[in-house]
């Protein structure tokens, strides 16, 4: 049995508890706050040219003030295809066509509304949280099937600590990630 064996292990459960956080940062950009971002339309699928397309790959999105998102659709005849995918998306907002370009005006949430994005953000926060959890335990798996090839149980015990510990750490940064989106949502 080598230490690389054991290395490589731990190196991969790092690698994928940090594919989790930035896994929960991206749903957390989609989780609108006070402000417009590009990223609360981004991603939204657009039946164009007999596929669906994300839209930033169908449009350019800008912000040109803190509550308004513009979107300039490149084949202007997609326009209303944008426009559809965009309201069926769930995101409850409201485009408007002016001919020219998409807007969409991001109205005050009020308190009811932030409740709801404060609950979406924290379900998140738990997916993201029970996907580390499973790597925590696919990684002790992994670890315990050494044991046969010649890592002592002290060895194994020590290991599982150092993979607890990356996910003490991974599960503290995701909780952080929600305090600081909490504060976003609830900021007027």
């Amino acid at each position: 049995m080598s230490i690389e064996n054991v290395n490589s292990i731990l190196e991969e459960t790092k690698l994928k508890m940090k594919k989790s956080i930035e896994g929960l940062s991206g749903a957390f950009t989609q989780i609108r706050s006070g402000r417009a971002t590009p990223a609360l339309v981004e991603d939204i699928k657009v039946e164009v040219y007999g596929q669906k397309m994300p839209l930033n790959q169908t449009a350019s999105i800008n912000i040109p003030e803190p509550r308004m998102i513009l979107i300039d659709v490149w084949d202007k005849s997609n326009r209303q295809e944008v426009i559809k995918a965009i309201q069926k998306s769930g995101r409850d907002l409201n485009p408007q066509d002016d001919g020219n370009v998409i807007r969409i005006n991001l109205p005050d949430l009020n308190e009811e509304r932030r409740r709801e994005l404060l609950k979406l953000a924290k379900q998140k926060v738990e997916e993201f949280k029970v996907s580390v959890r499973n790597i925590r335990r696919d990684s002790n798996e992994h670890i315990k099937k050494l044991k046969g090839e010649g890592l002592s149980e002290d060895e194994i015990h020590q290991k599982q600590n150092e993979i607890q510990k990356i996910t003490d750490d991974s599960i503290h940064k995701m909780d952080e990630m929600y305090k600081n989106k909490e504060t976003e949502i609830m900021t007027v």
